[in-house]
């Protein structure tokens, strides 16, 4: 099923054994699809939708993927982009400056899908989402599977591919930038594939998913988009054993998702059946690190900190259910940590404490005695309706800074007031 939605979708030339049907030197007309005219056009408006007869979609879904693939582009024709990414941005570790040539990161927006949860059927659940009832929730990406980077000039204004951050759109944004600060936005970069659990897992070493770190079950192209995986996925067929040809191909497309719009680019799965089922070894959200998941494993058995109660042991170790609103905060915590890690100095740093030590978030850095302003609140709530990218205009290019840091646009986020010393 997942092979026949690419090919249905990608509409890829006929490659033949033959020599005379087949592609010489890879030379073919992307925008010429072999699927029925009547079935599938070739405007460039075009948007191409896959997904399981289970999922849901919507049109937040749908425009804020639009909204998204407009910013990547913008990114990518930045005149500040085109030069190779110089000082800090080679020294911070998550600035990516995208730009028009072949080495550039190919970055498609893509989605996860999620389910609702209720602790009263669910014993795993219960003991994963710490005291509320009802949460829409991950279970095939865990907090080790994305990283974040920061994406220079990603931001698009109305009417289509319209850069803001620099041209004649750049004047609106600059009035409310501190000096020093750049013009962009947060993105989560998966890491890792998506892992669902049996029988899907296998589906997707059967025929993987055609952008990296994106779901098989639910994404979306632009014609744009659905023509350069096209052309990449063509390279790497009629180039396949020819080492020197293959590295000149273009890079794999790679997933993304804007984290001041991270709820749009989640899916709702119907049946919540995936939940609470257990991951085959090896093939769980967090592969990368599984050698250190088990090493916490024994310590904890050897500590005896669960006092012998195996339950609580596998519903820690050996189920994924990862809500929504943990994903929202985990990504934005790498974010700050990533900035702060860069901006504090080093004879500054003190390493016996906890925590961030320059910049911070604003709403999720607090403690019990230091409540969150009512602000902050607001602007997570916008965040979460999907509004940043609704109302874009307004956040991104009006003089209110207010819910910068929600919509994901401040890079250095809020600076830490320093008591003084008494």
């Amino acid at each position: 099923m997942e092979k026949r939605m690419q090919d249905l979708i990608l509409a890829p030339p006929y490659i033949s054994g033959d020599d005379k049907k087949a592609l010489k030197g890879g030379a073919f007309d992307p925008s010429e699809k072999t699927t029925h005219p009547d079935l599938v056009s070739s405007d460039d408006h075009d948007v191409y939708i896959a997904m399981k007869w289970s999922t849901l979609v919507t049109l937040r879904n749908v425009a804020s993927f639009l909204q998204a693939s407009a910013d990547i582009a913008v990114a990518a024709a930045s005149p500040n982009n085109q030069e190779a990414a110089k000082g800090e941005k080679n020294a911070d570790g998550v600035t990516v400056a995208l730009s028009n040539e072949p080495s550039s990161p190919f970055l498609i927006p893509s989605f996860l899908r999620v389910s609702y949860v209720s602790e009263e059927n669910n014993k795993v659940a219960k003991w994963r989402m710490h005291g509320d009832f009802f949460h829409p929730a991950a279970w095939e990406i865990c907090k080790d599977s994305f990283d974040m980077t920061w994406i220079p000039d990603s931001l698009s204004g109305n009417g289509g591919v319209a850069p803001i951050c620099y041209g004649e759109g750049a004047t609106s944004v600059a009035r409310k930038l501190e000096s020093g600060e750049e013009c962009g936005q947060w993105w989560v970069y998966m890491a890792e594939e998506q892992m669902p659990t049996t029988p899907e897992v296998y589906a997707n070493e059967v025929t993987a998913p055609l952008v990296q770190g994106a779901s098989n079950y639910f994404w979306m192209l632009t014609e744009r988009q659905r023509q350069e995986v096209l052309k990449q996925k063509v390279c790497e067929h009629t180039n396949k054993g020819d080492e020197e040809k293959l590295k000149k191909c273009a890079e794999s497309p790679q997933a993304v998702m804007p984290l001041g719009d991270l709820q749009s680019f989640q899916v709702n799965f119907t049946p919540n059946t995936a939940l609470g089922k257990k991951h085959n070894t090896g093939r769980r959200p967090g592969y990368s690190r599984e050698k250190e998941r088990e090493r916490d494993r024994e310590l904890v058995r050897e500590r005896k900190q669960l006092k012998g109660q195996e339950d609580i042991e596998k519903a820690l170790f050996d189920y994924t259910v990862y809500p929504s609103a943990l994903f929202h905060k985990d990504a934005t915590i790498k974010a700050s940590r990533a900035r702060d890690a860069v901006l504090t100095k080093e004879g500054d740093r003190d390493k016996d404490k906890i925590g961030p030590q320059t910049v911070r978030s604003s709403y999720y850095d607090v403690t019990i005695t230091k409540p969150r302003e009512a602000t902050s609140g607001w602007c997570q709530h916008m965040a979460r309706k999907g509004l940043c990218s609704l109302y874009a205009p307004y956040f991104r290019e009006s003089n209110d800074k207010r819910c910068m840091e929600a919509c994901g646009l401040s890079k250095n986020w809020s600076k830490i007031v320093k008591q003084p010393e008494k």
